[in-house]
């Protein structure tokens, strides 16, 4: 079996499971447009988890990317997991303790100050999750896929019914149905955001449970020697990580700070804005799901001879099938998604977010390339220079939103988002192919790219004096067969090729 098969073949695994509960996630977060009773209610638990992004990055610093590097490496394999798994144990329960302490001054931060209990609850939430990421890694490295996924979709459903119980049902039976046994576990006085946060930490409990099997694996094993090795690999991905979450995350929080507006119009403008966010972050549902795969594949692949055309050949289909994807989600925009996932009937006002989506998806197109193009610098051990480019990447988050969004708005936000992706993915092909050669095929990735962009552009153009929704659909369907005509027509012959290469 080629290298694409098998990554082709794990990417499935983890992809059936892993899409459905990333749908589910998905189509809960736009649920909550039509649960929540106004759009700055939305904004809150937005910025929230936006907030909450940073924290993930902090409490588990690299680990599960040096899990990968030295399980595959290192001359004390047998000592890997359990070293560490002391060490995030170790440092989660000093950094939840801190959290928990300083929950008062973070709810002030947050500005959820009648709120610290949230703070505790996520000092809980982030801690789970933070333990489960070595289990976790552990069975993706040794492959198995499914049970992986099977976890992680648990983990979705469990929180998808908590919060349909909670937020949604015991409202409900609380007006018509004040006696029903079923209210015996709900408290009317905490609000559905509230209950989001709740229905989030019984998930992430849950998991713990799950991965149990793994954990009995746990010997307690600290190797000092292979920990410091671990730590000087994986401290630089902290920077990476932050910086990645700001251009990830940092937007909403600042919209909080830089709109000017009172404190209600700004968290409705961060609904509005996150709402459009989460329809652009469709495509990351395949991105997401490709990773899960491709991280332990790559390294996998990194010894063999032909590894480099290995990663050209992903990099060129991946490019293609996430041109697609970005197509599916901006030539419907304005007839599907935002009119359907999310409650602009209701509230009317989510459809000014509209403009934003088609920029955030090809934000999301760069980001993925990105990805791809990360595996030089973790291959070569070269974490730092990586780092050096994620961080320009954040500063140019940081500075185009302080500078647009008092101006433009989210519409700023937006464009400094894509502009972010775009500039990182330049820079890091540019630098990644001096220390370490792919055979990237730019031309024709190039080609995809502005083809893509092009029909996008030809429909939002001819589409624009459209009032027809039929008739905008149907010019929609048209530009995505345009685009998948061009790819049967030119790759057919390829994808069968490769897909008999042994």
């Amino acid at each position: 079996m080629s290298s694409i098969k098998k990554l082709t073949g794990q990417t499935l695994i983890y992809g059936v499971p892993t899409i459905l509960g990333r749908f589910l996630n998905v189509f809960l977060t736009f649920g909550l447009t039509y649960l929540f009773n106004t759009t700055a209610d939305f904004g809150n638990y937005s910025v929230v988890y936006a907030y909450v992004t940073f924290l993930n990055v902090i409490f588990t610093y690299g680990m599960e990317t040096s899990y990968f590097r030295f399980s595959n490496s290192s001359d004390f394999k047998k000592d890997v997991f359990p070293t560490a798994m002391s060490s995030i144990l170790g440092t989660t329960l000093v950094l939840s303790l801190i959290m928990i302490a300083c929950s008062g001054w973070i709810a002030a931060l947050w500005k959820i100050e009648d709120h610290p209990e949230y703070v505790v609850w996520f000092a809980c939430i982030i801690g789970f999750d933070a333990i489960a990421t070595i289990p976790f890694a552990k069975l993706r490295n040794e492959g198995k896929a499914l049970q992986f996924s099977l976890i992680k979709f648990t983990n979705i459903i469990i929180q998808v019914f908590c919060t349909l119980y909670f937020v949604g049902l015991c409202p409900w039976l609380a007006k018509h149905h004040p006696d029903s046994i079923f209210l015996s576990v709900y408290n009317p006085n905490i609000s559905a955001v509230g209950y989001t946060f709740i229905s989030n930490l019984i998930a992430s409990g849950s998991t713990l449970l799950l991965l149990s099997k793994e954990f009995k694996q746990y010997n307690f094993t600290f190797n000092k020697t292979l920990w410091r090795d671990m730590m000087a690999y994986s401290l630089p991905l902290i920077v990476v990580g932050l910086a990645g979450m700001v251009n990830e995350a940092l937007d909403r929080t600042l919209l909080d700070h830089l709109l000017p507006y009172d404190v209600e119009t700004n968290k409705s403008m961060i609904g509005i804005y996150a709402a459009s966010y989460k329809i652009a972050a469709l495509i990351n549902i395949f991105i997401q799901i490709f990773r899960m795969g491709a991280e332990p594949f790559f390294f996998n692949e990194s010894n063999k001879n032909n590894a480099q055309q290995v990663y050209a050949n992903v990099m060129y289909f991946f490019t293609i099938i996430c041109m697609a994807i970005f197509l599916g989600v901006s030539l419907f925009s304005d007839t599907i998604w935002i009119r359907y996932l999310v409650d602009s009937r209701q509230h009317p006002e989510y459809l000014q977010g509209l403009q934003v989506i088609p920029v955030l998806a090809f934000g999301y197109v760069c980001l993925g390339i990105y990805y791809n193009l990360t595996i030089w610098y973790k291959l070569t051990n070269k974490t730092l220079i990586g780092s050096y480019v994620t961080v320009m990447g954040a500063v140019i988050t940081i500075v185009l939103n302080i500078w647009w969004i008092p101006k433009i708005g989210f519409v700023g936000s937006a464009w400094a988002t894509m502009l972010c992706y775009l500039i990182m993915t330049i820079v890091t092909y540019i630098v990644g192919q001096r220390y370490y050669y792919v055979p990237y095929n730019v031309k024709a990735i190039l080609l995809y790219v502005g083809f893509g962009v092009l029909i996008f552009v030809a429909y939002w153009w001819g589409a624009g004096s459209v009032k027809s929704m039929p008739i905008r659909l149907g010019l929609g369907v048209l530009g995505l067969l345009l685009y998948v005509g061009l790819v049967w027509k030119k790759e057919k012959k390829t994808f069968a090729a490769m897909l008999r290469r042994k």
